[in-house]
Formats: C-alpha cells, structure tokens, sequence
C-alpha cells in the first residue's frame, strides 16, 4: 500500500470511528428516551428511523476510499458495505455492553462512548484489501475478546471480593472467633451493623445441638443479671465481671448462658448442647478472624451479612 493509500485508509477508519461514536449513543439515547416515554411503539419507530439514517451515514464515511476499498466503489456496493459493517459492529457494541452488565471496566463515560465507534472501525478494516491493516483489526479484535472475555471479568471480580471483604471488615473490633470444640463445626456466620454472630454444630450429621457466639457492642458498662428472672433462671456474677445465667428446662437440660468482656467487646456463648467448661474454653481461644479464615467462610459461603 502506497503512503498516499495509506494515508487514505487512516483517514477513513477515523472517519468510520468518529461517525459510529457520535451516532450510535445518540441512537441509543433516543431509543431509551422513547421507549421511556411512549412504550415499545415509540421506540420502534426512532430505531426504524434512525438505523436507515445511521447506515446512511456510514456511506458518506465510505466514499474518500472509493478507489481503495473495492465494495465502496458505487453508491449500491457503498450501501451494502455500510449495511455489513453496521451489523458487525453492532455485535461488537452489544459483546461490549454485555461485559459492561458483567461489571467489567471500561473507563470513563467518555471512554466509553470513545471505545463505541471502534467495532465499527474495526469491521470496516476488515473490508480494506491490505493485508497488514487486516492484520491490525484481527489483533484489535483478539485484544477485545482477551480483555472482554477473560481479563476484564478476572478483575471485576477482584473487585466484587474485595469489596465484599471490605463490607466484612467494617467493624474489625467485633469480628472473633473461637476454636470449635471437640466434636463441632463452625456451621455458619453473620455480621451485622453492630455484631458478630457465630452458629457451631455437632460435626457428626445424625446428631442434633447448638451452641452460638455472639460479639457485640457493650451494652452496659459491665456484664450484670437482669432485673427480672424466671423462676428456673438463675444468674451471677463473679468477681472478673463474667456473668453466668443458666435456665433449667424439662428433661435436665440446662440453657448455659455466659457473657464477659474481650477487649472492647462484649462476648457472650449460649449453648444446652455444652457444659460449663465447654463454652469455657471456647471463650478462651477467641482470636481476631484472620483473612484466612474469612476467605474460607466467604469460599464455602459460610457468612453473611445480617441487620
């Protein structure tokens, strides 16, 4: 290809470019406008108005390289290349505004209008009869599918992640975790805007029994009884300022309650499934949860956010 040639087929894939990134938005505008305000009629007609015009306007960009590419040639073979590379680049702009509904980024609003016109470009490339410009839009294209296929949503969701640890990660102060006693499993977690709430379960299937863990905000300057008890409720205080309530219940089963305070919070475990001793030495082997085991509960869909 001759530099005059050359600088002609630069010149018409801008112009193909800057074409489609002003009429398309202006389109796509005008198609939501209208189906906003008068329905899926309305809507209709401007998109049956608009994609004649549109494709009109492609042949205008296509007649400087009447004498480069082959089917610009006339006014009938010009019309049918922009009806081809309307439908192809259309493709493109809808493979584009899938990965944008994916969450993959594409830049700034302007960016985006920018990157509009290029699947257009792109398409009309493919009709230039140069080998090396045909070559340039096959990289352009692999490039788009790489980065809109597998890059761009690897990103997207770092980010999601990243954005739901940070929304874990709020209120670092509450978030504890204690060991599973001997023959539990941690079975599920849930952050809320002012606790941390832990389930652990027998870790046999066929066998039944709770005990949770809650970290919360202090609600009163030291552990202390309710006022008002149960008859089968009692409830003390030791000198360390732990409260233990235990309820006794039907059958011998007692509801063991103990609350105490960990750094600046308010811990408290409640199990019938565990004796004393057992919500004991839970207590004793709280520690902040690690990125480790938040990831693990996040990959195993363990936690959740709560209100």
């Amino acid at each position: 290809m001759t530099s005059g040639r050359g600088a002609l087929t630069v010149l018409h894939l801008l112009l193909v470019w800057a074409t489609m990134a002003v009429t398309m938005p202006t389109l796509g505008f005008g198609l939501l406008v209208s189906g906003w305000g008068g329905g899926a009629g309305a809507a209709a007609a401007v998109f049956a108005l608009g994609v004649p015009l549109t494709v009109g306007l492609l042949a205008t960009a296509g007649m400087p390289v009447r004498t480069v590419v082959p089917l610009c040639s006339s006014v009938p073979r010009r019309f049918g290349w922009a009806a081809l590379v309307f439908a192809l680049g259309t493709l493109g702009v809808l493979a584009g505004l899938a990965a944008y509904g994916g969450e993959v980024d594409l830049g700034s609003a302007g960016t985006r209008v920018a990157l509009t016109g290029v699947p257009y470009a792109v398409a009309a490339a493919f009709f230039v009869p140069s080998q090396w410009v045909r070559l340039g839009a096959v990289a352009v294209l692999a490039a788009g599918v790489v980065y809109g296929g597998f890059v761009g949503p690897a990103q997207a969701e770092q980010r999601r992640h990243a954005a739901e640890v940070a929304r874990y990660r709020e209120r670092p102060e509450l978030l504890y975790l204690g060991d599973a006693p001997p023959g539990m499993r941690l079975d599920r977690a849930v952050v809320g805007p002012a606790y941390f709430g832990v389930d652990y379960r027998p870790a046999a299937p066929d066998e039944s029994g709770y005990m949770g863990l809650t970290v919360r905000s202090p609600l009163t300057p030291a552990p202390r009884c309710p006022e008002f008890m149960a008859k089968n409720e009692t409830c003390t205080v030791d000198a360390h300022g732990e409260m233990r309530m235990i309820r006794n219940l039907p059958g011998g089963i007692r509801d063991i309650t103990l609350v105490r305070r960990h750094r600046d919070a308010e811990v408290q475990v409640t199990s019938q499934y565990l004796d004393e001793p057992g919500l004991r030495r839970l207590l004793n082997t709280l520690h902040p949860l690690s990125d480790p085991e938040l990831e693990n509960l996040m990959r195993e869909k363990m936690i959740s956010q709560g209100f």
